[in-house]
């Protein structure tokens, strides 16, 4: 029996309101048999002429000024494909160009379908988010937090003012320690070695229940393994091990046959070569037996935060899933609320330091996606539209959710480090640049078709 749920204990932004983009998300045009009927008013299309031309610029002067050495992107909207292309090669040394099979490593893309993988739980009436963590995994009881050092450089250690919860697992504010500039508490995790592939989850999780938190739990966001402590909690509320789970209740019903851990030897000729970007832009092809190897040998570990692959039209299926309120094709993975629920700021005001999450825009943290509040404050901020949710991966993918526009949106490129940049000129490409005057804020597409 499915419990009764509370509402969430967070403090949201007063200005974000996602219900308004649901509201498009859920309109559908009325026809009858004798004659379509026109609606009062018609939303013009994003992916349009102007936008096609725009995109392939972008994504073809990347590849030619070798800031990327391929990239692909796939565009669906109003529940149509508008638009697909790919640039460059795979892997340039090989000649292999990129393709529509192309097989690329998504990393923290693999972050969102564990969310929705935990949430399959939390319907089942499994678990609360607000229940503390250590409910279900005692090797995360009696946590202590960093609360400074002594006059003789020892950790002063103190308890946490509260349990960490589930919901901060799903929200990054944990606590958990992913910063160097912390040495001794860096030095106890660089020796637990919690993410070595060797590990099991259950490993994983003993190992790193055994370092200190950083802060105290609830009070800031700060990237790091939240998101395989979720796969974890999967694993051990399911009784399922995480990667046959994910199989099971997301990849088979949703038809994604090519997102995995461990690639088939006979698909890894479709696999993309992973590129390092010098400072003078010339890019180097990363060795294949290192840059590949999580997905070229099995290992024990199965994170919840990287270490997927995918291509093109599989991770679309897990996208469209999402805009289309947790159903594709007749599978129904979650409900639509919550879908809303993961889409809706989770962060209390309170959480003011957030780390890098401002760089992504003006947005929040739902539950394993950022959440868009508020139009850009400027043309030099990412594009996006309110009520739009997302993430990306180390090596630059990228995909958004824009429910008030029913449109899904992927681009696939692998190059390190990760560029800000890329993810700013796709979007632009997408929506058109936006232009400030006063407290106007237009799209310039928009202005141009007006």
């Amino acid at each position: 029996m499915t419990q009764q749920r509370t509402q969430p204990n967070t403090t949201m932004n007063s200005t974000y309101y996602y219900l308004a983009g649901s509201a498009a998300w859920l309109l559908t045009a009325c026809t009858t048999p004798e004659a379509p009927t026109e609606t009062a008013e018609t939303t013009p299309s994003i992916i349009n002429e102007a936008a096609t031309a725009r995109i392939d610029s972008t994504l073809q002067a990347y590849v030619d000024d070798s800031i990327v050495a391929g990239a692909s992107a796939l565009l669906y909207e109003q529940g149509e494909e508008v638009y697909f292309q790919t640039f460059g090669m795979a892997d340039r040394e090989a000649n292999r160009p990129m393709d529509r099979n192309t097989i690329v490593q998504i990393f923290s893309m693999t972050k969102p379908i564990t969310g929705v993988a935990l949430m399959t739980l939390y319907e089942e009436g499994a678990f609360e988010l607000d229940d503390p963590v250590s409910k279900y995994a005692p090797e995360f009881a009696d946590m202590q937090v960093y609360a400074g050092e002594d006059a003789n450089g020892e950790l002063i250690l103190e308890p946490p003012h509260r349990e960490m919860t589930i919901r901060d697992l799903t929200r990054h504010t944990a606590g958990f320690v992913t910063t160097p500039d912390v040495p001794k508490l860096a030095e106890m995790l660089r020796e637990a070695d919690p993410m070595n592939r060797e590990n099991t989850l259950t490993q994983m999780a003993e190992k790193l229940g055994s370092v200190p938190l950083w802060f105290q739990p609830g009070e800031r966001w700060a990237y790091g393994p939240s998101v395989d402590v979720q796969a974890f909690l999967v694993e051990r509320i399911s009784g399922q091990p995480f990667d046959q789970y994910i199989q099971t209740h997301i990849f088979d019903p949703l038809k994604m046959e090519e997102t995995r851990y461990l690639v088939p030897e006979s698909d890894r000729n479709r696999l993309a070569a992973l590129y390092r970007q010098a400072e003078d832009s010339t890019l180097t092809h990363l060795p294949d037996e290192q840059a590949q190897a999580f997905n070229t040998q099995k290992w024990a570990l199965t994170p919840g935060g990287f270490g997927l692959t995918s291509t093109v039209d599989n991770y679309m299926r897990f996208a469209r899933m999402l805009v289309n309120e947790g159903e594709l094709d007749g599978a129904r993975i979650l409900k639509p609320e919550t879908i809303r629920l993961m889409a809706t700021n989770q962060l209390a005001d309170s959480v003011t330091e957030r780390s890098w999450l401002p760089s992504k825009g003006n947005v929040g943290f739902g539950i394993d996606f950022a959440v868009r509040e508020d139009p850009p404050l400027s043309a030099e901020e990412n594009h996006g539209k309110v009520g739009e949710f997302f993430w990306d991966g180390a090596a630059s993918t990228l995909f958004w959710v824009d429910p008030a526009n029913d449109l899904t949106a992927l681009l696939f490129v692998q190059i390190f480090p990760f560029n800000r940049e890329i993810h700013k000129d796709f979007r632009d490409a997408v929506y058109g640049k936006y232009e400030v005057e006063g407290e106007i804020v237009r799209n310039d597409q928009e202005e141009a078709d007006s």
